[in-house]
């Protein structure tokens, strides 16, 4: 069984840095879902300690907009900003675009040229979900297969505190833990495909 851990809304200098001491720690490997106005000089060195870990650096947009409100325009630079950061930093191009709050329409399809991904969540950006209930809940959710949607956005030690608590536990299960580009090879979906893109979309769509 296969299980992939992702993160959004960094990188930053603290939190980032201490779930990457989590997936080191357990020797597995997670995506992280990055806004581009969140990288500067001190937190991109977080950023690329990821990537050298062997962590996959995803497209989070740039603002961390509705970008269902946006222009074609507009859209079209919070990709390519946010690509083009990444590529220059870490010389590697995402793979996957998650949107922000996971709201999307149609002319964000037609303008942006990666596949969009959700996932299934357990509001770890609500300071009231304790690390026991987030871990909890991902427990509940567990199954082959599973993108879990978290947050490693600053501040946010719960959910370190959950994932460290998690990993072992799913270990003990059965489950193997991948990125989210190796989750869909490991499970032979293209992730081109509209039914790969939005398996999940409709079980978490409040997360962002």
């Amino acid at each position: 069984m296969y299980c992939a851990l992702s993160f959004d809304d960094g990188p930053n200098t603290t939190t980032t840095y201490h779930m990457l001491e989590v997936l080191k720690k357990h020797g597995v490997k997670g995506s992280f879902f990055v806004i581009g106005q969140n990288v500067n000089p001190e937190s991109e060195k977080a950023m690329k300690a990821c990537s050298e870990y062997g962590c996959d650096i995803e497209n989070h947009s740039w603002t961390h907009s509705f970008m269902n409100q946006l222009t074609e325009d507009q859209i079209k630079d919070e990709i390519s900003r946010t690509t083009k950061m990444i590529e220059e930093k870490i010389g590697v191009s995402p793979r996957f675009f998650r949107p922000p709050f996971i709201a999307v329409n149609d002319t964000m399809y037609e303008n942006i040229n990666l596949p969009f991904i959700c996932g299934m969540g357990c509001e770890d950006w609500v300071p009231e979900v304790s690390a026991e209930e987030r871990l909890k809940r991902m427990l509940d959710m567990a199954h082959d297969g599973v993108i879990y949607l978290l947050h490693d956005m600053e501040g946010n030690e719960a959910s370190v505190e959950a994932v460290d608590k998690l990993i072992p536990l799913l270990k003990e299960k059965g489950f193997e833990f991948v990125t989210v580009p190796e989750i869909f090879e490991k499970c032979g979906v293209d992730p081109k495909t509209p039914k790969a893109l939005w398996r999940n979309i409709l079980q978490e769509e409040t997360n962002h």
